[in-house]
């Protein structure tokens, strides 16, 4: 007999060979009915295989978060068998699960297009209702290879033969089809629903080598319920008005061309908006004790073998070579150059914690396909921080920074925060033991986080090569996550570079090093911004805060003395004497996202006053000129300035 555990801590025992489909029917066969898939000893498997002694055994029905995966796996092997219905002798190579969806890999010699996507799908929803179930079979290589030569499927024979010897080979079907799988997968293809939709086509390499064949990739999405599905598309909708690269260009604020690919390149107006975020940091860090530093653009390839970046990150890295043979590298990161600033004199325990900040800009390679206007570039600015403490700082270092950085982010609208704890990866430097002991500290200030009401998990094997770390990440305006900030400790870069302080003792003792950033890059965050806020930015935060249009030409001169008046009292200000209608200004500044529009015409010069439409808004408010500086003064100052 064996023992099984439910969820409520109960244990029975069952014969050898008891499958969960066997132990949900004979609970009662309504469970059986609804229960799509298990959970042994945490990890999802098929209902239909057989248990092992002391199992932990949950059901998971469709409705369970876990299914949403399945769903979308099981749709992948749906549209497989739709595709070579439909286009007798295409090939199918690999369909995984991604994120909010998935997609499927064919070979064809014509690539597919949205305009098949209707037939496609009416095909997947006649393959859904005939609800035939998944059923796994365990393969030898002969045989697999055999049936897939004998049916033409040249990528699935190079998949089985690449599979190691000790790994079963599974094939799973349903009905008359069959694909090579690693599952598991629901009971039948009646569980996938109807809400899925296919979204797009792209061209993609086979095993991303462009020596090889191109194959077509059709990308889809599956939600469990058809609400859930509906939500989906109008955030993808929404996400496209929103989309930071068409509002730069609205706003005029930067671009980007094929001679810099990757680096933007800042307009007046978007760098207006770089530098206020800049200085927002810089008095943010300037209060909580860090000291500002600049480091060199390029450095020496040893110092990047002696960090261990040579070894672990240079692909990703910019190299050059002088004429007297020496490598150079771009920086990538700022943390080298940070612990030669501290090693530069002697430091005593009396100067710990010792905070340098830096505003660097650092160039990592990132493949063209990769790269999304200010999202994802090769050339970028971190508000990079780097705190050298002794192990005793870690804990109350690290809640500093997670109070400064909560704080940072409820400043520019974000309240929605998650904390995660990105473990060591398989590719790092340093002992287990040093791991441990940067892992264990982490894992103390998640928990003391969590205490407060912040969100919080863990990112097995997500950690950087030098350490583990914290990642805050934002939900936007509409539902979105963007991770941000990041708090490491390292162990490692310290003392691989021979860094120390003189503690109480009188000995030489390696400091601690926390590795932190709140926006991150300031690129991305400013992308990020514009997304979430749709280019409606809050007023201190707009490059161009007011623009003042005349009506009449006899209102120019007024014009020009309130742009000179608010620019007196620090308000970024712009006039636009043009003539054309107003109406035609409105539309044009409002296009632009300008917050504030001062229209002027004979009446406004008459009374000494001005007319105030705010972006987004057909509501006209008459104010004094004085009364009206002063209350866009006092809306235009920085949160944090506000506070005081």
């Amino acid at each position: 007999m064996i023992n099984v555990t439910f969820p409520d801590g109960a244990q029975r025992q069952f014969a050898p060979g008891t499958t969960g489909l066997d132990i949900a029917k004979g609970i009662s066969p309504s469970l059986a009915k609804r229960t799509v898939a298990m959970a042994l000893n945490g990890v999802l498997a098929d209902l239909a295989d057989p248990l092992t002694d002391g199992a932990k055994l949950e059901f998971v029905s469709r409705e369970d978060p876990r299914a949403l995966e399945l769903i979308r796996h099981d749709c992948a092997h749906v549209l497989a068998e739709a595709v070579q219905a439909l286009y007798p002798g295409t090939q199918v190579t690999i369909g995984p699960v991604i994120e909010n969806g998935f997609y499927y890999d064919f070979h064809r010699s014509e690539p597919f297009t949205p305009e098949e996507f209707a037939s496609i799908e009416k095909k997947m929803r006649e393959i859904i209702a005939r609800d035939a179930p998944f059923t796994k079979e365990v393969w030898s290589r002969d045989q697999a290879i055999s049936h897939f030569e004998k049916n033409g499927e040249a990528f699935k024979v190079e998949l089985v033969e690449a599979i190691p010897a000790d790994q079963d080979l599974k094939m799973y079907k349903q009905g008359e089809w069959m694909d090579l799988c690693r599952g598991p997968h629901m009971t039948s293809t009646g569980k996938v629903g109807g809400a899925f939709k296919l979204m797009k086509v792209a061209g993609a390499y086979w095993r991303g080598d462009s020596n090889k064949p191109m194959l077509s990739r059709i990308y889809g999405t599956a939600f469990a319920k058809q609400e859930e599905l509906d939500a989906y598309l109008k955030q993808l909708e929404e996400a496209e008005r929103r989309d930071h690269r068409r509002l730069a260009r609205e706003m005029d604020l930067f671009h980007f061309q094929e001679e810099g690919p990757g680096t933007v390149f800042w307009h007046p107006k978007g760098w207006t908006l770089f530098q206020t975020l800049i200085n927002y940091m810089r008095r943010r860090q300037e209060k909580a004790g860090y000291i500002e530093v600049n480091t060199p653009q390029v450095l020496d390839r040893a110092l990047w073998e002696t960090s261990g970046h040579w070894q672990t990150y240079r692909e990703n890295m910019f190299l050059t070579k002088t004429e007297d043979d020496r490598v150079f590298a771009l920086k990538p990161m700022n943390c080298p150059g940070h612990v030669q600033i501290f090693k530069n004199g002697l430091k005593s325990y009396r100067d710990l914690p010792l905070k340098i900040a830096e505003f660097g800009i650092v160039h990592r390679y990132e493949p063209s396909g990769a790269l999304h206007g200010v999202m994802r570039v090769r050339a970028f600015t971190q508000d990079d921080a780097h705190i050298f403490c002794t192990e005793e700082q870690i804990m109350d270092e690290a809640m500093k920074i997670n109070d400064l950085i909560m704080s940072v982010y409820e400043d520019f609208g974000f309240t929605d925060v998650v904390l995660k704890l990105s473990t060591r990866p398989e590719k790092r430097v340093g002992s287990d033991d040093v791991w441990d002991k940067a892992e264990a500290a982490l894992s103390r200030v998640l928990e003391k986080v969590g205490e407060t009401g912040i969100k919080t998990g863990v990112n097995p094997g997500e950690g950087a090569f030098y350490g583990p770390k914290l990642e805050y990440t934002l939900r936007d305006a509409i539902g979105r996550e963007w991770q941000c900030g990041t708090t490491q400790v390292d162990f490692n870069l310290p003392s691989r570079f021979g860094a120390f302080y003189i503690d109480q003792h009188s000995e030489k003792t390696t400091p601690v090093m926390i590795h932190r950033a709140m926006f991150g890059s300031l690129e991305r965050f400013t992308g990020i911004l514009i997304e979430h806020y749709a280019g409606h930015l809050p007023l201190w935060l707009s490059p161009l805060q007011i623009i003042v249009c005349t009506i009449t030409s006899e209102a120019d001169e007024y014009a020009l003395e309130i742009a000179a008046a608010a620019r007196k009292r620090g308000l970024r200000i712009e006039v636009d004497l043009r003539n054309e209608k107003i109406n035609y200004k409105v539309r044009e500044h409002s296009l632009a996202k300008v917050p504030v529009l001062l229209a002027l015409g004979k009446r406004e010069v008459e009374e000494r006053k001005v007319s105030i439409r705010r972006f987004g808004s057909q509501q006209q408010t008459s104010m004094g000129i004085d009364e009206a500086l002063d209350m866009l003064v006092a809306e235009g100052v920085a949160p944090d300035v506000k506070r005081g």
